[in-house]
């Protein structure tokens, strides 16, 4: 009661503005929106970390509305499923639905200009559903779920951000037409083998805490520049010397033996090593030659090669311009 209690005169500020376009009621603690004025000409309705079970049908009414986030309440697949009858919300282009209660995608076949869809954080165990979605979608969000499968994917031809990361994904597949994907997000799943079927515009890429043992499979991803693959059972870095323009590599966690096939990685900036079984600093001045004075942080802690005397002043000695050894940050001295 005290939070509504200090709310309200928020509240009753919003109610008397009927002309406002964005309503933002973030951390209200809302069980319903009946003490809301909701005006017609709202185009941003944010209801995020409410207490929220049923969706307002005001807001089917709502003809203005652009972007709608239901994050963190209490909504289910049957209090969800009135989305699909709100024609006046055809004009919707973000709807986040992160964080319920949901256990399958809703339907949202009559957004006909959407871009953003999140619906991380649920129960989710299918893709069912998304080729119902809009094809001009550029931002899918499916994280933390328990799906088992790619598909219902082709259609999302303008599609830039693919976030399916905490699932139970065991193959790369269905994604060949995603050919203007810029990032793509699969960590924490069972994933044993890559396959990114020629997608050339991708710039980030995440296969962390999955099951890969090879990283062949990037080398016709020209335009990366961030590659994260760190808590895998690598045991060779291979299939990267192409990736010209990458900045960030992470293999930490891994079982490399030693550093290879980076040689031409001119752009390279942040390079994670740790917790892997390098032996010997020697090599590593001609392993990461391209990059010598392009890199500014590199970890190398709990591997064999950061018990060498003198291992932190021999690092700075390689690369000249570095910033960052493990957790050390060094300040420039000009």
């Amino acid at each position: 009661m005290a939070a509504a209690t200090e709310s309200s005169p928020v509240l009753e500020s919003k109610e008397a503005d009927l002309n406002s376009t964005v309503l933002d009621l973030t951390s209200f603690q809302l069980h319903d929106l009946d003490s809301i004025e909701l005006p017609s000409s709202l185009t941003e309705l944010d209801l995020t970390a409410n207490r929220l079970s049923n969706l307002d049908p005001r807001i089917g009414k709502l003809s203005n509305l652009r972007k709608l986030s239901l994050r963190q309440n209490l909504i289910n697949d049957a209090a969800v499923e009135s989305l699909s009858h709100w024609n006046a919300l055809s004009g919707l282009e973000e709807l986040v639905l992160r964080d319920n209660q949901m256990t399958k995608i809703p339907d949202a076949s009559i957004f006909k200009k959407l871009l953003v869809f999140d619906v991380s954080f649920n129960e989710i165990t299918s893709l069912h559903g998304l080729s119902k979605v809009s094809n001009t979608l550029k931002e899918l969000y499916v994280s933390k779920n328990e799906v088992t499968k790619m598909e219902e994917l082709d259609h999302f031809l303008q599609l830039q951000i693919l976030e399916l990361g905490s699932n139970r994904l065991r193959v790369m597949e269905n994604i060949e037409n995603l050919t203007n994907l810029k990032e793509l997000w699969l960590g924490r799943n069972r994933i044993k083998a890559v396959n990114l079927c020629g997608l050339k515009c991708l710039k980030k890429i995440s296969l962390q805490s999955n099951r890969l043992t090879s990283m062949t499979g990037f080398q016709d991803c020209v335009a990366l520049e961030e590659l994260y693959l760190s808590h895998n059972g690598i045991s060779k870095i291979e299939g990267v010397s192409t990736l010209v323009n990458l900045r960030i590599l992470d293999v930490s966690s891994n079982k490399l033996m030693s550093v290879s096939d980076i040689q031409n990685l001119t752009c390279l900036e942040d390079l994670w090593l740790n917790d892997n079984q390098i032996e010997s600093l020697e090599t590593i001045a001609e392993d990461v030659a391209g990059s010598r004075e392009k890199l500014t942080t590199i970890y190398l802690e709990n591997n064999p090669c950061a018990k060498t005397p003198n291992y932190s002043a021999r690092l700075r000695e390689i690369f000249p311009n570095i910033q960052q050894i493990d957790s050390e940050i060094f300040t420039k001295n000009f």
